[in-house]
């Protein structure tokens, strides 16, 4: 007898319990990363006894179709939990199988600004390959456990029995191997069924949000009865990156960053400025910040890629477009667009300065394609130092408190800004991503750097370049990932409003919010979609027939 002989038959059953393994393994594991741990496995899959079952009583011809079906349902279900463990780390929800699909262009678009578009492709290629075999694998893993089912038949059929019984008791029982982990596991078809009916929600959700967003009290609103409390007035709405409630509210960071906002506070009172702060809750959490400026000027949750896309192939009423009604000029200051932004025009901008045409000859700060404080440089020298221009409504899309965080620029003076060659120095003394990556402790350290530092520069932008007539409303676009949150975090961003007129904070006197920069724990807390209709009734607009909008 050869060697490879010998070795055939103990070479036969490692792959057999291999062939186990994976499938067990990827049945009963969590689809969270926190939930990883030898504990997680220690369980009985209800779905593997149930295949098993099956399997065993089907002729020879079906019953390698269905091996084939059901091992390749295994590897997408695998691809799923790992799917879900990024989502959850990243943006605090599950992967959805239907609405996320539509995120594969901006992950694409996104590779390319990083890497290039060979290395795009490259990455996109190796995930397809890594999808392809997985299943492969997985189906080629039941395939093999058919055929030794079938090969000991009064074992397997014993065997399939027992556990079953097994799996009955515990569960009876209800023997745990951790809170809220039976040993007697049905977590995959839980989970599987879940996405089902999820799926068709998904389906039904587009018309649904079309539905909602026909549906618009300002629609028919004249434009001579529009905004009419803030003629004359620059307004200017600043977005903050992952500025959320946990930079102000967590005992980590709320030392410093509520030192900056009662310095600003300070500062900016001093100057003759009143602010008023709450809390709006984002429709998104840890990235998607489109979704986030979406529901914010339209009026509507925009909470996945489907609804963002149905919105803006619609003629919805935006806040700048509706300015732009009034007889204000509209621009969108976005320092990270690389490439023509059609929505510009769905929002209603008159004018769109992006990385292209802003000016910027300085380098990037990681994601970041410039620093806060030169993008707000930028916005003065564009349009609001403009002569013969008319009244500006603004976005600001302010980006150095991006993730990954590393480096971040500092803060200088204005005069030293100049076409943002000032910050090669900066950038190349900084550290990397990759070094500050390495350590929980340290990136949540440079988040809230990154956070002190866009504030800085906005209260400084207020005291060096404001006047009587600018309305500032700085915000969150969404929460930081959980990385930084942990889990269970809220949805929660700030937002305050800053103005020399009192007439214009006594207009949004019934709000309830906060004196100062920084809101309260018990601040008034609304849905993001609410602010741009209580905006619109506060300052002097009227729904077509002619009722004032009720607060909700």
């Amino acid at each position: 007898m050869s060697f490879v002989t010998r070795l055939r038959r103990p070479l036969g059953w490692l792959l057999t319990i291999l062939a186990a393994a994976l499938v067990v393994a990827i049945l009963v594991a969590p689809n969270r990363y926190g939930r990883l741990g030898v504990a997680a496995f220690l369980r009985i899959p209800i779905e593997g006894i149930a295949a098993a079952a099956l399997l065993v009583v089907l002729p020879r011809r079906p019953r390698r179709i269905v091996a084939v079906l059901l091992g390749a349902a295994v590897g997408v279900l695998g691809l799923v939990k790992v799917a879900d463990m990024g989502f959850y780390e990243s943006f605090a929800r599950s992967f959805d199988p239907v609405l996320d699909w539509g995120l594969l262009d901006d992950g694409f678009n996104f590779l390319t600004d990083a890497v290039g578009r060979g290395g795009a492709i490259g990455v996109a290629i190796g995930a397809a390959l890594l999808v392809a075999g997985v299943v492969t694998l997985c189906a080629l893993a039941m395939l093999r456990l058919s055929t030794v089912l079938v090969s000991h038949d009064r074992v397997a059929r014993r065997g399939i029995a027992a556990a079953a019984a097994a799996w009955a008791v515990l569960a009876v029982a209800g023997v745990v191997v951790l809170p809220g982990r039976p040993v007697a596991s049905d977590s995959s078809a839980n989970l599987a069924f879940g996405r089902l009916l999820g799926v068709k929600a998904g389906l039904h959700d587009r018309q649904a949000f079309a539905d909602a967003a026909a549906v618009d009290a300002f629609r028919g609103t004249r434009d001579a009865d529009m905004l009419t409390a803030l003629r004359g007035k620059d307004v200017v709405f600043a977005f903050i990156e992952s500025y959320g409630r946990d930079a102000v509210e967590d005992p980590e960071f709320a030392p410093q960053v509520g030192a900056v906002l009662d310095d600003g506070t300070r500062r900016l009172a001093a100057a003759g400025y009143a602010s008023r702060a709450g809390w709006l809750t984002s429709s998104t959490f840890g990235g998607y910040s489109w979704f986030a400026h979406s529901t914010f000027h339209s009026g509507l949750k925009v909470s996945n890629q489907q609804r963002y896309r149905t919105l803006v192939a619609s003629d919805r009423q935006t806040l700048p477009s509706m300015f732009r009604r009034a007889g204000w000029e509209t621009v969108g200051m976005e320092p990270n667009n690389t490439y023509a932004w059609p929505e510009g025009d769905f929002y209603g901008y008159d004018r769109v300065h992006d990385s292209r045409n802003i000016g910027y000859r300085g380098p990037k700060f990681s994601w970041s394609a410039m620093p806060d404080q030169f993008t707000l440089a930028a916005f003065e020298r564009l349009e609001r130092g403009r002569a013969g221009r008319g009244p500006l409504m603004a976005e600001v899309s302010l980006s150095s408190s991006h993730t990954p965080w590393a480096p971040i620029p500092q803060f200088i003076d204005w005069s030293a800004v100049g076409d943002g060659s000032v910050y090669g120095p900066m950038a190349a003394a900084g550290p990397t991503a990759t070094e500050i990556w390495k350590d929980k402790k340290r990136v949540r350290a440079e988040y809230r750097r990154s956070i002190e530092y866009s504030l800085t520069s906005l209260v400084s932008y207020v005291e060096h370049y404001g006047d009587d007539d600018l309305v500032l409303v700085i915000l969150g676009d969404h929460q930081p990932n959980a990385t930084v949150t942990g889990d269970g975090a809220s949805h929660d961003v700030p937002i305050t409003l800053i103005s020399r007129d009192p007439a214009v904070t006594g207009r949004i006197a019934s709000w309830g919010w906060d004196d100062g920069l920084k809101p309260g724990r018990r601040a008034p807390v609304w849905p993001m979609e609410d602010f741009r209709d209580r905006f619109l009734t506060a300052y002097g607009s009227r729904p077509a027939d002619g009722s004032l909008a009720a607060p909700r």
